[in-house]
């Protein structure tokens, strides 16, 4: 039997993810300052044992205000770099690529943490406070969760510009093989590309030319400062609503990336409004994997699918349609940390534990030998 594309390596430029099971980007409001530390090591960690080809921490901001919540992680400064580097030695030790999303939330940053109460804006030692957020307008994501930004100026755009291309510097001295921009769920480079958020009459706004000019600056800096080879992806929402982006706008939109040198398009949708990723599109299994499947043949780039992908079957039948190139798990993957290891035994090609750590493979071949038969 031909060995199942899920775990057919995939080559990215100079690096090879050993295969195409990822595991998303998630927040979990942990750090402080934006450092790394001991939760991250084993939330993450957890994920390269389980054999993920590619392991992606959450969110990092490219400079305090373009944080989430105060407990994101962060590389918008140089003291932030030795941190990460305990996670990315850990990561490759095991065999995963280690990957990072750098973000910056725009008019949906500071913002409670998504289980807090009503009123609360993170845990009540922490002391955590508001600051001012920032956006193409002035218009709020959505009240009352998130506060009215303050409109910004084209230069403060080249800025921030500008430390996107910082934090990717970070991120690879941080040791990091993949990085992605996220440009997706409402935060600040979606809030540019939507006409539903994106109202201004400068160069950064008006037709569909002007308000991608932002985010395609942004991932021009992020691919001058990253490593030639070392791959780029980038998370989109292919739509955001009724009279917003969609589906043509994402493909042309990746013919512009594809030329500037991103290699993975991470294909999502929504969240343009309020705290939560909100779709336009009903949730059942597989939901986004049309998106990335209409972005892989118009743009003619490899693409990764996410949304509700819940076994190995159904990945690999992902796969075998030709409909992306990785497949990316997120809560599946906190429910179930092996889910890598557990797909290889339902497509058949991991009977005998072999893909385990030995650590773990040679008790769990034990235990089998002694299950009743």
């Amino acid at each position: 039997m031909s060995k199942p594309l899920l775990f057919t390596p995939f080559k990215m430029r100079g690096v090879v993810a050993s295969n195409r099971a990822v595991v998303s980007p998630m927040v979990q409001y942990r750090s402080t300052d934006g450092m790394v530390n001991d939760f991250h090591l084993v939330h993450l960690g957890k994920f390269a044992l389980g054999k993920f080809g590619i392991v992606f921490t959450e969110n990092c901001a490219i400079e305090p205000r373009g944080r989430v919540t105060e407990g994101d992680l962060g590389l918008w400064d140089d003291s932030q770099i030795e941190s990460h580097k305990r996670l990315t030695r850990f990561l490759k030790q095991e065999g995963s690529l280690a990957a990072t999303q750098i973000t910056h939330s725009g008019r949906k940053g500071s913002t409670p943490r998504s289980f807090d109460k009503p009123g609360e804006l993170g845990p009540k030692e922490a002391g955590w406070q508001r600051w001012q957020v920032v956006g193409p307008t002035e218009l709020s994501a959505g009240e009352p969760y998130s506060p009215a930004p303050r409109q910004l100026t084209a230069a403060e755009i080249g800025e921030i510009v500008k430390k996107f291309g910082a934090a990717a510097r970070r991120a690879d001295a941080a040791g990091y093989d993949v990085i992605e921009i996220h440009g997706a769920h409402g935060y600040l480079l979606a809030q540019f590309l939507s006409p539903i958020s994106n109202t201004r009459n400068d160069q950064y706004g008006g037709d569909r030319a002007g308000r991608m000019r932002f985010p395609l600056s942004a991932a021009k800096a992020v691919r001058t400062n990253w490593p030639e080879h070392k791959p780029m992806f980038i998370r989109v929402s292919a739509v955001d609503g009724a009279g917003g982006w969609d589906v043509e706008d994402t493909i042309a939109y990746a013919k512009e990336l594809k030329a500037i040198g991103i290699d993975v398009v991470d294909t999502s949708s929504g969240g343009l409004t309020g705290l939560s990723t909100a779709l336009p599109v009903k949730r059942s299994l597989g939901f986004q994997v049309p998106f990335a499947a209409a972005v892989k043949r118009g743009a003619e780039i490899p693409t990764m699918a996410v949304g509700l992908i819940l076994d190995g079957p159904q990945a690999e039948a992902i796969l075998q349609a030709g409909d992306a190139d990785l497949i990316a798990i997120g809560r599946q993957a906190l429910y179930d940390p092996f889910w890598t290891l557990h797909a290889a035994q339902e497509l058949g090609c991991d009977s005998d534990f072999d893909m385990w750590t030995p650590e773990y493979g040679w008790w769990l071949e034990k235990r089998k030998n002694n299950l009743p038969k």
